[in-house]
């Protein structure tokens, strides 16, 4: 199957390389600035432009030209996530100025990985359709290798902020030179001092982090001393023709960030009910908001020990980072670990979380009958908040808040177009446009999950099978089904296995052949062990075999096993069990 989307990929860009016209015949435009759906259109491509659009039946199809058939097919600009952040995995070890586990896993190292897997990050915003990405707060190295990544096929527009500007640094972030997300500042001057020095790495827009609070318990007043800075900060960004991005989560911040010229808001109000008078002013203004629903409860139940990966999540997800989030569960600092838990489980924890969740809710269906530009961002790359496979997550927040699915599409295309005006180039389906879209199979106004049902990724012009942007390693696949046995998920479990696979006790007793085999073997193992838990103590890659030392909980017992697994064709064939 990864062969013969290989090859339809090669077919797809040398076809649009040699004869520069693609037509998409046939489809169902979804027009997201007047959310209606306009039926039987051709859309023609013309390098990575949009040239033309008409009715299908008045459409004369060049021989030479490449056609994809759209009948049935629903075509959508592609997706923008206006809030990720690359020098965050999402997985348990990227942060720790919240939860400190540098001697299980260096921060450097970290930072390395980020670096290293750049590009398969990329690679699975793309697949998920998203084809625009704005990073609210990067680092300076990020800056610099943002530039490896333009205009290729398999990775979508990228859009940065520098380092956050701000009055606080956590502790385990000072003295990373370029490699900090932040950048302390003590006075205005200073501040004027700091964006020069980003202004070097071309940023396509500035961010401060409104940290109200450490000089004093009083939450205005310490927002009003801070304001100068705030003041200096947004005004030399607007100087410098940049727009300006504001974390500010409480009423008072974020009020005070937009009269004094905030562009975008890149969270949601959590402390109170905002007035009728805060939605006048953002919509005054022209201040656009992007909520970021799910990113707190990323945090509190990875701490909890209790979040939930579905399906989706198990399959599309870095598989290494997505394990990491269950580390808790065996992690030898028990102490840290339980105080965790407990604060995480706590029913103060829990009533707190939910009033922040309704308020969040309860302010955005505000602003969204008041017409506030609304733009969907993830916050990827924070804990729990895994990069690509989270917007579907946040988007379902969106819509429980009582937005329509129009309006959560017109927020994940247009609106996210608008954080830096470029609304012109990108965010519809127009004429003169980028041809960056997706043709789905199914329609988004009906489902948002239709929004994953890609059949094709048409980047910078390009057609591409979103099947071809990834393939999995050996590691990868034995990863992606020890976290899926770990979440007790049948579907996600059998997915890297072969249909032929053979379970054997090592050497050569072979105890279960085929996927219906291991149904039974693994239903009721699943079914019976609500604590079910392996963690790997040891992991040798050797070519097409993984070979690891587990430690699994069962029945409230530990085993411990040996277990090799055999890949070949992409796909777990055989696996050896030695007790």
């Amino acid at each position: 199957m990864y062969f013969k989307s290989l090859l339809l990929l090669f077919f797809f860009v040398h076809a649009a390389s040699i004869h520069s016209q693609v037509y998409i015949t046939d489809v169902t435009i979804g027009d997201v600035e007047k959310q209606k759906l306009i039926p039987h259109q051709t859309v023609i491509i013309t390098g990575d432009i949009i040239s033309k659009i008409q009715s299908a039946d008045q459409v004369t199809i060049p021989a030479n030209a490449t056609v994809i058939p759209g009948t049935g097919k629903f075509l959508f600009p592609g997706l923008v996530d206006s809030h990720i952040h690359f020098s965050q995995s999402g997985g348990l070890y990227t942060r720790p100025d919240a939860i400190d586990l540098r001697k299980y896993k260096p921060y450097e190292n970290e930072i390395d990985w980020t670096h290293d897997h750049m590009e398969n990050v990329l690679r699975r915003y793309l697949q998920a359709g998203i084809t625009t990405v704005i990073d609210v707060g990067t680092t300076v190295n990020f800056l610099k290798q943002r530039e490896q990544f333009r205009n290729v096929s398999y990775a979508p527009a990228i859009y940065m902020a520098g380092p956050l500007l701000t009055t606080y640094e956590p502790g385990p972030f000072k003295d990373l030179n370029e490699d900090s997300p932040f950048n302390l500042v003590t006075s205005s001057e200073d501040a004027k001092m700091k964006i020069q020095q980003q202004l070097v790495h071309h940023p396509d827009l500035l961010k401060i982090w409104y940290i109200v609070g450490q000089d004093t318990a009083d939450t205005e007043a310490s927002a009003r001393n801070y304001l100068p800075i705030v003041k200096t900060i947004i005004d030399e960004s607007h100087r410098n023709h940049l727009k300006m991005a504001i974390h500010a989560t409480e009423r008072v911040t974020a009020q005070l960030a937009v009269e004094n010229g905030c562009d975008y808001l890149v969270h949601s109000v959590d402390d109170e009910i905002v007035s009728d008078d805060f939605v006048r002013l953002l919509k005054k203004k022209k201040t656009i908001l992007c909520p970021t629903l799910i990113v707190h409860d990323g945090y509190v139940h990875t701490f909890g020990q209790k979040i939930k990966f579905n399906t989706y999540d198990l399959l599309t997800s870095d598989p290494f980072q997505l394990g990491s989030l269950m580390d808790l569960q065996h992690l030898p600092d028990s102490v840290l670990t339980n105080n965790y838990k407990r604060y995480a489980n706590a029913p103060k924890t829990i009533a707190e979380s939910q009033q922040l969740n309704t308020t969040m809710r309860t302010n955005l269906k505000k602003l969204v009958d008041g017409d506030v530009t609304i733009a969907t961002g993830t916050d990827a790359g924070n804990i729990g908040t895994l990069h690509a496979s989270s917007y579907l997550h946040e988007i379902k927040a969106m819509q429980e808040s009582g937005m329509t699915n129009w309006q959560i599409i017109t927020a994940s295309t247009l609106n996210g177009a608008k954080v830096l005006d470029k609304e012109k180039e990108f965010g519809t389906i127009e004429e003169g446009k980028k041809a960056n879209m997706i043709l789905l199979t199914a329609n988004p106004a009906d489902h948002l999950d239709h929004l994953a049902d890609i059949d094709l990724v048409i980047n910078h012009g390009i057609l591409i099978d979103p099947d071809t942007l990834l393939s999995d390693s050996p590691e990868a696949l034995v990863q992606k089904q020890l976290n899926a046995y770990n979440c007790r998920n049948m579907d996600a479990f059998l997915e890297p296995y072969g249909d032929d696979i053979e379970l054997y006790i090592y050497p050569n007793q072979l105890i279960a052949t085929g996927k219906p085999d291991m149904m039974l073997t693994y239903g009721e193992l699943f079914e019976t062990n609500p604590s079910l838990h392996c963690e790997v103590v040891n992991r040798t890659v050797q070519g097409d075999t993984v070979i690891e030392q587990e430690r699994v909980l069962m029945n409230n017992k530990i085993m411990e096993v040996q277990v090799t697994y055999q890949v070949r064709d992409g796909k777990i064939r055989k696996v050896y069990f030695q007790l």
